[in-house]
């Protein structure tokens, strides 16, 4: 069978370049091997939001019932409806997805697949060949997996990664995780909300390594008040089953020395690593750098009619930026004149609790690439929302180019920031100064004020600090 669009991999990316193929006429086809949706509804984005979301609202109850009228006394966790609502919830994604398909028009097929050269695919269930299908244009969004060193010895039970982090038969009483991108701050505090003893080792010199200077230092200081332990310019030295009492033993380097530490899980989360191997990439000639599929500004490979998008090439392994790959891969193989994306204004979120988001430059990146710079924040202490809702935590801070009012970045910390974030990444898109932004008028009371008090604070303008 020939269509005019097979894509494999039915993630973020798979399934909008899917979808935007069909709405342009396209004859498509979305071929996947598991379920639909990919690692982020299945296994990522998706069900740890639900999981967050319980351990947010039981902290609330905890911190502050008293304050809100809300007895408290006789408070419990029912941890394995806390899972099965989040699974529910993936059942539910995924049936939405699978309607999708039904409503344009898009052939799936379930299976492995197999690139063949002429644009040619093989799709294989376990040992049975399903046949040969061709297109005139092949996308690969086959997505990522979780990186882990074998010397660590995972097995999915006492090393573990995020996705059987998701669905644990029971609550373990310590649990160690390596690294602290957003996967292992997201599960840090989700298990420590659950009662859950949780250590976090980190390689790099702060947590959060990717973050603002100023926001890692807060996150690490709120964090440490939980009562999460931190270890940065850690290296784990070895990880090995205690054969007393079924434990696991961590054996690091630290800043503090030489450090040995008993827990019963560790969590990897150092990464991820994209899926390309047995796929046959080789065989046509695909060129590969670093694990990753090399690309021009239009998603095109090297091979004429092959084309990737999402955690398999060299940009952002986030959702939200395979989904626009995949809009503007598709759309460029139909000849539209798409607006090329603009990798400096992705916002990047972390759920946990305070979140994280942010976009564009830290202040450190700013200054290294020669701007003078104001920089300027506001605390959600000194806001009446924040305040009413008690939940005061976090600031926002901003960077503008003091030469030409460029917005050069702007990163958050707190209750709901990961909605905030999106006026600061349509202002940079639509290239708004400091001005533009002082003379709009954000509602009272609200979260939002607090991008308006610090960009005014930028300027010497700011009202209420």
């Amino acid at each position: 069978m020939h269509f005019d669009v097979i894509i494999l991999g039915s993630g973020p990316g798979g399934y909008v370049a899917s979808i935007r193929s069909s709405q342009l006429g396209m004859k498509t086809a979305l071929i996947e091997k598991e379920s639909l949706g990919g690692v982020c509804l299945n296994w990522g984005c998706i069900p740890t939001k639900s999981l967050l979301n319980s351990a947010k609202i039981l902290q609330s109850i905890k911190k502050n019932g008293k304050l809100f009228g809300i007895k408290k006394d006789q408070i419990k966790i029912d941890y394995s409806q806390i899972v099965n609502k989040s699974r529910n919830v993936v059942e539910k994604m995924r049936k939405g997805i699978s309607f999708l398909m039904k409503k344009n028009g898009i052939h799936v097929i379930h299976g492995n697949a197999i690139l063949k050269k002429e644009k040619k695919i093989e799709i294989f269930q376990e040992e049975k060949n399903l046949g040969e299908y061709s297109a005139s244009h092949i996308v690969i969004s086959t997505g990522a997996f979780p990186k882990i060193e074998d010397k660590f010895q995972y097995d999915g039970k006492k090393v573990i990664t995020y996705k059987e982090a998701l669905s644990l038969s029971s609550l373990p009483k310590k649990m160690i995780i390596i690294g602290s991108g957003s996967i292992g701050l997201e599960f840090a505090y989700f298990y420590h909300s659950m009662g859950t003893d949780i250590t976090i080792i980190e390689i790099c010199t702060k947590l959060f390594p990717n973050g603002d200077d100023e926001i890692s230092d807060y996150l690490k200081s709120s964090f440490e008040r939980m009562g999460i332990k931190i270890y940065t310019s850690s290296s784990i030295s070895s990880i090995r089953k205690k054969n007393s009492n079924n434990g696991i033993i961590v054996e690091m380097k630290s800043s503090v020395g030489n450090v040995v530490l008993e827990t019963d899980i560790v969590l990897y989360a150092i990464g991820i690593i994209p899926n390309i191997r047995h796929i046959g990439l080789e065989e046509i000639g695909i060129q590969i750098e670093k694990g990753f599929i090399l690309v021009d500004e239009n998603y095109r490979t090297n091979i004429d009619g092959y084309y990737a998008i999402g955690d398999v090439i060299q940009t952002p392994s986030l959702a939200h930026v395979a989904s626009h790959e995949a809009i503007n891969c598709i759309e460029n193989i139909k000849g539209l004149n798409c607006q090329k994306i603009d990798y400096n204004n992705v916002p990047k979120c972390v759920y946990s609790s305070p979140e994280i988001a942010s976009v564009g430059y830290t202040e450190k990146e700013s200054k290294e690439k020669g701007f003078q710079i104001k920089v300027a924040k506001f605390p959600f202490s000194a806001l009446g929302r924040a305040i009413s809702d008690e939940n005061t935590n976090g600031f926002v801070k901003v960077i503008f180019d003091a030469k030409y009012d460029e917005w050069l970045g702007c990163h958050m910390i707190g209750n709901n920031v990961t909605d905030l974030i999106s006026e600061v990444v349509v202002a940079r898109k639509l290239e708004a100064t400091s001005y533009e932004i002082i003379g709009t008028i954000h509602p009272h009371p609200s979260l939002s004020e607090a991008i308006l008090e610090s960009v005014s604070n930028a300027y010497g303008r700011s009202i209420h600090l």
